[in-house]
């Protein structure tokens, strides 16, 4: 009798200290739910590293971001949640997003959560595109201006205490992205109407904004994309483009990567047309979105440099 009380009052104990951890947890995370009044910071969480990146530029030392996909070794495309996910999401007070098909796991996450007073940017809603667009938003800079807008206007609305702090940080994004733009003025005065070519429709917002002709078949593109094999007849297509000289360069994107596009890429080499690699995500994945893409920038611009330009 004496053995079964000492259990109970052990099994009492061990209760009163989990419903005490608990509560304390509870308590803990309803405070730091509270940045704007208790100087905690906002936790915010990113989809994918570009957008990352640039939120967590603009909140700076009031923000902890994470961003969920930042392999350079995988189709993002392919990406498959899991309970850390869930669960970082779930705590999230402003949780960004790029919609258009790209993310559909991080929406079925926010749905799943249902956090009360969350925040959500959906890029893809922010730009008026719809869920069958290009999903490579942040390839276009006018769609990556108006994002970084609205993660402005979302960190004031969430934490209004700090909206001069926030606002200096915006300044300071839009100077430094003034690089990455003005960039993209060069090449569109130097090569526009240049006729380029790419395995996927990432650069498909890019060419426009580079006034570059992208004369590859948009079904090949489209498919890659989604995993599909293209018709036959843009396949023919794209190689007639390499062997007949129509294009001045090809653009690689090195996280889709499949039989097909290797040997498009080999074709282009066997033909002597420059080729670029971009990425997905941002690569190397420590370094700011505006270098990365300014890094590939200049790569575009030097291979469209190359003699075989009109040649």
């Amino acid at each position: 009798m004496q053995k079964i009380k000492y259990v109970a009052i052990v099994v009492l104990v061990v209760v009163v200290l989990v419903a005490a951890i608990l509560a304390s947890s509870y308590i803990l995370g309803r405070s730091s739910s509270s940045s704007n009044s208790t100087g905690t910071k906002l936790q915010i969480v990113a989809a994918e590293n570009f957008w990352g990146s640039l939120v967590s530029q603009l909140g700076g030392a009031r923000v902890n971001v994470l961003s969920i996909v930042t392999d350079p070794n995988a189709d993002p495309h392919e990406y498959e949640s899991n309970t850390a996910d869930a669960i970082a999401i779930a705590d999230a007070q402003l949780v960004i997003v790029n919609g258009a098909g790209y993310d559909d796991w991080a929406l079925q996450l926010i749905a799943a959560s249902d956090t009360p007073h969350q925040v959500v940017l959906n890029v893809q809603e922010l730009i008026g595109q719809t869920v069958g667009a290009n999903p490579h938003f942040w390839y276009s800079p006018t769609y990556v201006n108006e994002t970084v807008n609205a993660m402005y206007q979302d960190l004031v609305s969430i934490d209004p205490s700090h909206t001069s702090y926030y606002t200096q940080q915006y300044a300071a994004l839009n100077a430094s992205l003034a690089v990455y733009n003005g960039r993209i003025d060069e090449i569109r005065q130097d090569f526009a109407g240049a006729k380029v070519a790419s395995t996927e429709s990432i650069f498909v917002y890019l060419a426009a904004a580079c006034g570059l002709d992208l004369v590859s078949p948009p079904a090949f593109m489209e498919a890659v994309a989604e995993g599909n094999d293209p018709p036959a007849q843009s396949i023919v297509q794209f190689d007639n483009l390499i062997t007949n000289g129509t294009i001045v360069m090809l653009v690689y994107n090195e996280q889709t990567v499949t039989p097909l596009t290797q040997s498009i890429k080999s074709l282009a080499a066997q033909y002597n047309i420059p080729i670029v690699g971009v990425t997905e995500t941002v690569q190397p994945k420590d370094v700011a979105f505006q270098v990365w893409m300014n890094a590939e920038l200049l790569d575009i611009q030097n291979a469209l440099n190359q003699p075989a330009l009109g040649s």
